[in-house]
């Protein structure tokens, strides 16, 4: 597991999608991203069947995906299935919430090609740490996906 660097700022600017039908979360989610330095392009979708129309229609492609588990029309894991098997979207990055931390969830997603996982932090500032961190790793790295013990992203004061 990562544990979060609280002092990386993320440096360049990025296109970030998130999919999450919590209109509350994704208020939190884009506020979060206000406070990242450079995180300055966002929108939000509000099911999967939305997330998906919006990638097929898009003339410009997210630099990473926030992806929720749990939504309504088209879950999570569906979108993920859906985004690694189509070569115009596979290489985005694909970061998935959930509120679960069950093992057979996670190998599936890493399995499906997901990034990384975050479990949904307790508090808007471990959400701000853990979007900062994802975010930095996928700048850092070549954006290929990490290993199974590098997978799950954890906020080290949890």
């Amino acid at each position: 597991m990562h544990t979060i660097d609280t002092d990386t700022i993320i440096k360049a600017k990025k296109f970030i999608l998130l999919a999450d039908d919590d209109g509350d979360d994704c208020l939190l989610f884009e506020n979060a991203l206000d406070e990242i330095a450079g995180t300055t392009n966002f929108e939000s979708v509000q099911n999967g069947e939305d997330l998906m129309d919006y990638l097929h229609k898009t003339a410009i492609l997210p630099d990473i995906i926030f992806l929720d588990m749990n939504m309504p029309r088209k879950n999570g894991a569906v979108c993920l299935t859906e985004i690694k098997s189509n070569k115009k979207l596979q290489s985005i990055p694909v970061i998935i919430i959930s509120t679960s931390l069950e093992q057979s969830l996670i190998e599936f997603l890493y399995t499906n090609g997901a990034h990384y996982f975050i479990r949904k932090p307790n508090s808007y500032a471990k959400l701000k740490f853990v979007i900062n961190h994802a975010i930095t790793l996928l700048d850092s790295e070549d954006a290929s996906q990490p290993t199974l013990e590098e997978f799950i992203l954890i906020d080290e004061k949890s």
